[in-house]
Parts: C-alpha cells; structure tokens; sequence
C-alpha cells in the first residue's frame, strides 16, 4: 500500500512534531548529564567534607608552658639521664594549680598521662648540654598528650560518663585550671609538618612521609618517563608492523590493567630477594612503581604520536628530513604536551598506591626522615594505612589530615600537568 498524499499543512505539523521531540529528547539528555555531574559532584563535596570534618581538629595544637625547676636533690649531676623528670614536672603542676600529691605519687602519675613524653626529653637534652642548668628554672613547652588535646578539641566529653572516657574528672579539672591560668594556649600544628612518625599521637607528623614519597616519586619518573617515552617512540615511529609488535602491544595493554599488588609481588621477588635491595627504602618503592606506570606512559605517549596530524611527516621527508628528525624534530613537539600530561597523571596515580608498597616492606613504623634512596622510609598512602589501623582515637584524625595532604600533593601534580600542557599548545 502506497501512503497518502500528505498536505502542505501536514507535512508542516509532522516535521513540527518531529523537531519537537527530538528537541525534548536533547532536553532530557543534557537534563540526564546534569544530573549525572550533580550526582558525582555531591558524593565528592560528601567526601571532602567528611575527612575535613574530621581532620581540621589536628591543624589545631594545644601547648603547655610550665616553668621546671631542676631540684639538684633529684638530679645526679654525673648521670643526669637517671632523673624521672616526667614526674618532676608533674609534681610542680600540682602545687602551681595548688593540688597536693599523696603519699603513693599516685596524682602526679596521673597529671604526668596528661603531659607529652617530648616535655621531660626536652629538659633531659638541655641538662645534658649544659650540667651547670641544674639548680635553675627552665621553660619548656610542649603539646599536651593526645586525649587531653581532644578535650580541649571537644572530641573528650565532661557529659559522658568517666569510665567510657579516657580523662577522670579529676584530670579535666586540671585541665581547666591549667588553662585557666595560662599555662595552655592553643595555636598552629607546626609539629604536624616537621616530625616524622612516633608512637605518641601528639607527635606524630607526616614530614618523613612527605620527604619519602617525594624521593620514591622523583626515581619513578626518572625511570617510568624516559623509557616509556622511547619504547612508545619506537612503537609507534620506527618499529615494522607485523605479529610481533602487535603481540607486545596487546601486552603493554594488558599491564596497564594488571592489579597493583601483582607489581608489589614482582618487586618482592626480583628486587628484594634476588637483587638484594633494602627493603623499605624510596629505592625499591620507586622501582616497583616504575614498572607500574610504564605501561601507562607508554600507551599515553603513543595516543599522543597518533595525534599529529600525518601531514606533518610528509612534509618533513618531503624536504629531505630523515625519520629519525621528523620524529624527533617535528613530531615529539607537537606531542609532547600530551606525553607530558600522560606521564604526570600516571604519577600522581602511582603515588595513591598502597598495596605494592605493603609488599615491598614500606608498612614498618619509621619515625626518622629518609636521607637517601637506601633509606628505611614510609610514604603518605602507607602511612595513612597505618594511622587508621592504630587503637588511640588521636591518629584518627591525623589520618584524615594526611589524606588532606595527600590531596594536595596530588591537585598539586595534577595542577602542573594542565599547566605544561597549556605551555607547549601556546609554544607549538
């Protein structure tokens, strides 16, 4: 059956309902986008917001000032390394606040869990350099230890009841009255940047971390780079193709998508135990990550060749140029921004990795700061793996305050590789 002659009026309406549907159609499918980045937008604003909400308290450090004076009947001149001067500094905040020790010293103990190990080491270091301090008032300063910090953070509540808290009511007593008379101010976490691991919340900071992966990423992309971007050069510039270069592409292909802890069990095996490489150092880190992001910079490097236009080829052997300087000449230039945003954001991902890093021996408790590549070292993803898995509530927080600079180690990266991308388009 033939259709029926259709009208001009008709046929006006049939294509108005037409342009209208696919109009309507258009509408909902920029509708299901939106909704789509409003959807991923909020899951991101519910994540930073809950590790800054739980991670802002340790940017806040809360200091005690005390005046200690070194009772020469308590301390041996000859070994003054024998002095319990916790204790000394303890009994001396009682009877500033105006609280009388008992017999069994069992207030100063208790005032003493209130005070960071670092204040009695810090009287101990200045007597051993200088014997001649005993018999005088030192000041030192210190952070309070991490539950009475929390108190005053108001993480530690009066209102719950004292056996399900840390602090007796005696304690926050004190605590008040500390403050109260001066003696505890609250102020920047400096020591949250400067220190390295410790056992003692109050003084734990992510500098040896920091330093660590800095020395591990720096190898990873003096290694991962070059190669990468030679073997993806060859590739893609020079290499025939035929069975075997098809074969080892779908392997790099297929390496890029091998699960990370597979890496970590390869450098197990090849650098620790046959190549004898110190374990938990930036050295053997930064080797198992190399061989983690090679396959990306490779498979970066090659969709960023494929990009230049082949006219630009012609043209150079055209004039008389050989392939190895119309590639290296002409070609590499005009790729390079994308190799080089390529190859930084396999960085940055290779940098959030944990589980090759556990592998390798990067989980042990490090509190100095790496000096080499040889050096026992953590990293900050290990080191937040660490923080959340300890049993005090103070490294909670500092594990979301290390994500916080992990973040920004990462935006930081992610930031340059826009910024040289849009570089080499304005040179080029």
């Amino acid at each position: 059956m033939t259709e029926p002659h259709l009208s001009r009026d008709d046929l006006k309406a049939a294509v108005a309902r037409r342009l209208k549907a696919r109009n309507a159609a258009e509408r909902r499918f920029r509708l299901y986008g939106q909704v789509a980045i409003a959807i991923a937008l909020g899951f991101l604003v519910l994540l930073l917001g809950r590790i800054v909400q739980q991670g802002w308290s340790t940017f806040i450090d809360y200091r005690l000032t005390a005046q200690v004076y070194l009772d020469p009947s308590r301390i041996d001149r000859t070994d003054p390394g024998g002095a319990n001067y916790d204790i000394l500094i303890a009994e001396q905040l009682l009877k500033r606040i105006g609280v009388v020790d008992d017999e069994n010293g069992t207030r100063s103990d208790a005032m003493k869990d209130l005070l960071s190990g670092d204040m009695g080491f810090q009287v101990l270091d200045r007597v051993k350099a200088d014997p001649n301090l005993i018999g005088r008032t030192l000041t030192v300063s210190a952070p309070l230890r991490a539950d009475a910090g929390l108190y005053f953070k108001g993480q530690v509540k009066r209102s719950a009841p004292e056996d399900e808290r840390a602090l007796s009511d005696t304690q926050i007593d004190w605590l008040d009255r500390l403050r109260a008379d001066g003696l505890v101010t609250s102020g920047f976490n400096s020591t949250f940047f400067t220190r390295s691991d410790s056992t003692e919340p109050e003084q734990a900071g992510v500098l040896g971390a920091v330093v660590g992966s800095t020395l591990m990423l720096i190898l990873t992309a003096a290694l991962a780079i070059p190669i990468g971007v030679l073997a993806a050069t060859y590739l893609e510039e020079f290499a025939p193709k035929n069975r075997w270069t098809d074969l080892v592409e779908v392997n790099i292909n297929n390496l890029a998508a091998v699960p990370s802890i597979v890496y970590g069990l390869l450098g197990l095996a090849v650098f620790i135990n046959w190549m004898n490489v110190p374990r938990s150092s930036p050295l053997v880190g930064g080797l198992v990550l190399a061989l983690m992001a090679l396959p990306t910079v490779i498979i970066a490097t090659r969709s960023s060749l494929r990009a230049v236009p082949p006219s630009i080829r012609e043209a150079a052997l055209a004039l008389g140029a050989s392939r190895t300087q119309t590639v290296f000449h002409h070609v590499l230039p005009l790729a390079l921004p994308g190799m080089m945003t390529g190859s930084i954001l396999s960085l940055a991902h290779a940098l959030g990795e944990t589980a090759p890093l556990l592998m390798v021996g990067m989980v042990s408790f490090v509190p100095g700061v790496p000096d080499s590549l040889t050096s026992a070292s953590t990293v900050l993803p290990v080191q937040i793996f660490i923080w959340e898995n300890a049993s005090e509530r103070a490294f909670h927080e500092r594990t979301a305050a290390a994500i916080m600079v992990l973040l920004a180690f990462m935006i930081l990266m992610n930031l340059a590789a826009v910024l040289v991308r849009r570089r080499f388009e304005r040179r080029w």
